[in-house]
């Protein structure tokens, strides 16, 4: 029987060590499922311990997913900490760089799309590559945006990034939906994080106009992508692949 129950799942998130995959790899904790927290954050183990005297199976690997050596061997570390299996993989980790398109530094593309884009493949080429060895399928959630749409204002490498990440989705689930693996990417939209401050200021007219775009009149919070990512990592939703689904609050339809 289809369920939204996880218990048994072994998942693996990206930059689960604060905000909206913080958010995300709480919400697979709480529905069942053993969780490793993949990121360069100094407190990532803090945070997995933090999860494991709430009770919750979590565990941590330190790892820089911008260098291939690093990545390669923290998917690995993770995959053993899961007991050598993995059901469920979530792309979280993202980065950001603001500078008008006409000053945008070249080393600062390249480090977004290294983190946002190269990295995301990679790991979803590990993970496919894992499904396919243990024969049982699985799920790949990437995290696209609203720029996956829009251009934006002084982010060409992040829309740039959010773009490739949604056809990448797309072009995974052609090659994998024959073969049981359901690839899948959430789309938030304006949310209140760490990465936004220079948004949610009250004093920056962009945050008043934003907030007026958007139907439900507020920004999102990250225990807003709980509810979609459980689901995607759910066998409810295995007939659903390729899909792109706005967490937005209305923002794309106004």
């Amino acid at each position: 029987m289809k369920s939204i129950d996880l218990t048994g799942k072994k998942a693996i998130v990206t930059g689960g060590a604060q905000g909206l995959s913080y958010a995300m790899a709480e919400g697979l904790l709480e529905a069942g499922a053993q969780v490793c927290i993949l990121d360069i954050h100094p407190r990532t183990p803090e945070v997995a311990q933090g999860f494991v005297n709430q009770g919750y199976p979590c565990h941590s690997v330190l790892a820089n997913l911008g260098e291939e050596e690093s990545l390669l061997l923290g998917f690995a570390e993770a995959v053993e900490k899961l007991g050598g299996h993995l059901d469920i993989l979530v792309n979280g980790a993202g980065v950001q760089r603001r500078h008008p398109a006409e000053e945008f530094p070249f080393e600062d593309w390249d480090f977004v799309l290294n983190i946002n884009l190269n990295a995301v493949f990679k790991l979803c080429q590990l993970a496919g590559k894992q499904y396919l060895k243990q024969g049982s399928g699985g799920k790949i959630i990437n995290i696209a945006s609203m720029l996956s749409f829009f251009g934006g204002f002084t982010v060409p490498a992040y829309a740039a990034s959010k773009g490739g990440v949604m056809q990448l989705t797309k072009a995974l689930c052609n090659e994998w939906a024959s073969k049981g693996i359901q690839v899948n990417a959430l789309a938030p939209g304006y949310m209140d994080t760490e990465m936004n401050s220079a948004l949610t200021v009250e004093s920056n007219p962009r945050f008043r106009e934003i907030t007026n775009r958007i139907p439900a009149r507020r920004w999102g919070t990250p225990e807003d992508m709980k509810g979609p990512c459980v689901f995607l990592a759910s066998s409810l939703s295995d007939y659903l692949n390729g899909a792109i689904i706005p967490v937005d609050g209305g923002y794309l339809v106004c």
